[in-house]
């Protein structure tokens, strides 16, 4: 056997990504060299790490076998790599973090200065929808997680970040529009929704529910941006998040609805298993997040104060 780290790299990266091509992309290399790791590797077995059936690439079971074992040996040249800084007196490890879609306009200032200021922590930051963030937390997957709701069946410690106001947003209506109208308002628009899961869809489907009102039709999308995009386009109406609305309001591309019983309001929250061993990395992170929380919220988020 005479495969290289950088080849289980590649392969890693393949079975976690089911595609050469996305694969290159995330490694920022070539598709073709992808492809010559890839047989590289599989050159030294007689058992197929992977088969294309149509247009689809599989792992097999001996590749999912050989994924697992090429882990553990990153992860053991990454622990080397975090113990020599360590023995520098530099702080080390991997951070890893899953963030709600919508959370990608929040978590960014309460991690910048803390990675800035230790060079020796590597960052993973993964950006997925709810369900996917919530099963990597239950997975011991990630140390920390960003919501805007607390999870359910799951024991986990919190710490408060951020408020989060819900309003109902549009493009073209009266400004004056009194705020006992809005429901019939809301009832003759399309509505335009996140996907089913998103902590956002369910306030929304809450809050319509609560009032009553009927909606006649509506629209589904994958993504915050999508939905912002859809709502300036003039192709409905949405209850969104404020996080993400702060260039459209400020040029009034989208415009805040008055409703009864709304702004819904919850708070941006970092969560981690009970019982969970922080490694020396999330511990201190934890403990900047808890001293500069105030800060960071006055420096980049008071804005919101004025909704």
């Amino acid at each position: 056997m005479n495969y290289t780290l950088h080849q289980l790299q590649v392969f890693l990266k393949i079975t976690q990504t089911k595609s050469i091509t996305k694969a290159a992309e995330e490694l920022h290399l070539t598709q073709p060299a992808v492809s010559i790791q890839l047989k590289n590797l599989q050159d030294q077995f007689e058992i197929p790490l992977t088969e294309v059936l149509g247009r689809q690439l599989y792992i097999t079971d001996f590749g999912k076998e050989i994924a697992l074992a090429a882990q553990n040996i990153i992860d053991e040249v990454y622990n080397i790599n975090y113990k020599t800084l360590s023995f520098k007196g530099i702080l080390s490890g991997k951070l890893k973090i899953c963030v709600v879609s919508t959370g990608k306009y929040v978590m960014p200032y309460f991690l910048s200065n803390f990675i800035n200021k230790n060079r020796g922590v590597e960052l993973e930051m993964d950006v997925t929808n709810k369900l996917k963030v919530i099963k990597s937390l239950k997975n011991n997957e990630v140390d920390f997680a960003l919501v805007s709701t607390l999870p359910s069946g799951i024991d986990v410690y919190s710490e408060e970040l951020l408020p989060n106001k819900l309003f109902l947003v549009g493009t073209s209506f009266d400004d004056d529009l009194d705020v006992l109208k809005a429901d019939g308002f809301i009832g003759e628009s399309p509505m335009i929704y996140r996907e089913e899961g998103s902590a956002t869809r369910i306030a929304m489907e809450n809050y319509i529910k609560l009032r009553g009102i009927d909606v006649k039709m509506k629209l589904q999308l994958t993504s915050n941006e999508a939905v912002k995009q859809a709502v300036i386009a003039g192709l409905g109406l949405s209850i969104m998040p404020l996080i993400g609305l702060k260039n459209e309001l400020e040029n009034r591309s989208i415009k805040i609805i008055p409703a009864k019983n709304l702004p819904i309001s919850t708070n941006w929250t970092l969560i981690w298993l009970k019982g969970k061993k922080l490694s020396p990395a999330a511990n201190a992170y934890l403990d900047f997040i808890r001293s500069e929380k105030s800060t960071i919220c006055e420096t980049h988020f008071s804005w919101i104060n004025q909704y």
